[in-house]
């Protein structure tokens, strides 16, 4: 099976996907070894991790393609949704974007109506009018049906454009074929229920993590409200931000680890030193 059709197959059981956010090779083994069978490729993760910067359209489509091959290599077998951000410009960027990320192997990709080049300013996310927004929408779908990579099609336009504008986006992009659905930056449960109602029964996509100006339901909440997959942005970056710092104050302070840290050997099983050392004794000359 290829990795939509796997997608799929996971969509279609009982219960929220849960879609541990990840940007390296390194989140992606640990993801999968976990025992996750999916994960999100977050476009802010990229951004923390590479740029050390806010999530705020300065990754380009070269720099998440990248990371989007780092996870690849890292977790094959891990089915993968990528940030496909705006495209990364008009309909015909679109379709580049989705063929590029279908024919890596990617199991689907996310498409918005954010207006691009934003703003000079981090507030608020301004979104196409609603006929450009169909565009881009129906040249992703079109472009999918090379690899068959899953299409989740987001809207932004709720804070801009109120939550009547923003359910007619999703009933619209279902009419278009989108596979997976999102609305970002609902206000409350009401409006939650009107954007999974709007997708027909196609699944519906939340990002769980806390602490935005928006609704944050519990896994168990999201799944009684009707949400199909949650993922968690600030999941594992939070914590990793937050051993970074522990680790440079124990070095300010004189020692040499936090204790926090993970021991050595259990690091070096994580990264596969052992696995190097079998996978390298057939080329060891005169072994």
């Amino acid at each position: 099976m290829t990795a939509p059709e796997r997608l799929r197959a996971v969509l279609a059981k009982p219960g929220l996907v849960t879609m541990p956010a990840v940007w390296d090779g390194l989140t992606a083994k640990m993801t999968a070894a976990a025992g996750f069978e999916t994960a999100f490729l977050s476009g802010s993760c990229v951004a923390a991790s590479r740029l050390g910067g806010p999530d705020l359209d300065l990754i380009s489509f070269a720099e998440m393609f990248d990371s989007f091959n780092m996870v690849r290599g890292a977790a094959p077998d891990l089915l993968i949704l990528a940030d496909g951000d705006h495209g990364y410009g008009n309909a015909m960027n679109v379709q580049r974007t989705v063929r590029a990320y279908g024919r890596a192997g990617a199991a689907a990709i996310l498409i918005e109506d954010k207006i691009t080049p934003r703003a000079l300013t981090s507030a608020g996310k301004p979104c196409l009018p609603r006929d450009e927004a169909r565009m881009k929408i129906r040249a992703a779908v079109q472009a999918a049906k090379e690899s068959g990579i899953l299409i989740l099609a987001r809207t932004d336009c709720r804070p801009t454009q109120g939550i009547d504008e923003a359910v007619a986006r999703i009933e619209m992009y279902v009419e278009e074929g989108a596979d997976i659905l999102f609305l970002d930056s609902p206000a409350d449960d009401a409006e939650i229920r009107r954007a999974v109602a709007a997708a027909g029964g196609k699944p519906s996509f939340a990002v769980l993590s806390p602490g935005a100006p928006r609704a944050t339901p519990s896994k168990a909440e999201a799944e009684a409200l009707g949400f199909k997959i949650g993922t968690y942005p600030t999941g594992m970056l939070s914590p990793a931000a937050a051993g970074i710092a522990a680790g440079l104050d124990a070095l300010l302070a004189g020692g040499n680890q936090a204790a926090s840290a993970m021991p050595g050997a259990e690091l070096r099983a994580i990264l596969g030193y052992s696995e190097y050392d079998a996978q390298a004794k057939p080329f060891i000359l005169g072994g």
